[in-house]
């Protein structure tokens, strides 16, 4: 059986989001499923290119960093992205398009459908949205409402990864959503030694909450080490931050692969103190490697964490520090 997807981050681009969209195309290969995946391209990575057993098309677009778009840089993969999906239509039986993010691998999606009648499915992931991220595309979303709901209306199904997602996308319009939370890999090497390490990984936006956790850590009298992986706008005003407090903090920029897992492998406890979450990936990676978890109640952290570590209330410095503590 053959399976178009369309998403707009696919590894080594992108997030939690992306990380999904290829977890699910190479389990769903071993299954005998044959997978096309359209996406965005970059300098330095192939137009076409299998990756277990995944084929590959990327598109060419604007994109200047592989952890973040803005939105003139999206717009600019969608008639790219229509066309390569519309050219593997016609040479291929595909019988379904699973789509990732309503916006922009949506509006491809629907584009599509109307011009060839492949059916899709959408995942949505969060900032695709209306309403979840205060950081960012509120303005967007006012100006595309209405095919924002074209797009999910005419969507088979929309699944979401969490009912905090799930309930939003109901604020805005009543379709069919199946809740299927993000999957993960719980299989880890034995005898992994833990170092007393305090990691933070995280795209760097205000709504993630990195600087509630510096506020914590401030005057924190420890030996333990550190770090902080991740990028994104806010991040100069984050190490500004950490230069004026003790403990000294290690900013590692974005990671990923290996270099990721290790980052995980080697530490006792990771600090996730986001505000608002879809199904976050990283508190899956986390306590897949064993680390100590903790994160906040802000929707979607505590629907995936469960009992399984400390949760505090969303910009509560003090509270989070008593959790460190």
């Amino acid at each position: 059986m053959r399976l178009l997807c369309i998403s707009y981050e696919y590894p080594p681009i992108g997030g939690g989001g992306s990380v999904v969209c290829r977890d699910l195309a190479e389990n769903l290969v071993k299954i005998k499923y044959n997978i096309d995946v359209v996406t965005s391209g970059m300098k330095n990575l192939p137009s076409d290119e299998t990756i277990n057993s995944v084929r590959l098309h990327r598109v060419k677009c604007v994109r200047r960093f592989k952890h973040y778009a803005s939105s003139p840089e999206l717009l600019t993969q969608l008639i790219p992205s229509y066309y390569k999906a519309k050219e593997l239509v016609r040479s291929n039986k595909f019988v379904l398009n699973h789509t990732h993010f309503v916006v922009p691998s949506g509006i491809v999606s629907y584009m599509l459908w109307k011009k060839t009648g492949l059916p899709y499915v959408i995942t949505a992931h969060g900032s695709d949205i209306p309403g979840y991220n205060p950081d960012r595309f509120n303005i967007e979303h006012k100006i595309i409402r209405k095919l924002w709901k074209e797009v999910i209306t005419n969507s088979k199904m929309i699944i979401a990864p969490s009912q905090n997602i799930a309930q939003l996308i109901r604020k805005h319009v009543d379709v069919p959503i199946e809740v299927i939370p993000y999957g993960h890999d719980i299989l880890k090497a034995e005898n992994t030694k833990k170092k007393n390490h305090i990691i933070v990984v995280t795209r760097m936006f205000r709504r993630k909450g990195v600087q509630y956790f510096l506020e914590a850590i401030a005057d924190l009298k420890t030996d333990w080490k550190i770090f902080i992986a991740g990028d994104g706008p806010y991040l100069p005003s984050l190490k500004a931050m950490a230069k004026k407090i003790k403990p000294s903090v290690n900013f590692l920029g974005f990671v990923r692969g290996k270099e990721l897992e290790d980052l995980y492998d080697s530490a006792k406890l990771f600090v996730f103190p986001s505000i608002q979450e879809n199904f976050p990936v990283v508190l899956l990676e986390a306590m897949a490697a064993g680390c100590a978890v903790v994160t906040t109640n802000g929707n979607g952290c505590a629907e995936v964490v469960g009992e399984a570590g400390l949760k505090t209330d969303i910009c509560n410095a003090k509270q989070l520090r008593e959790a460190l503590e």
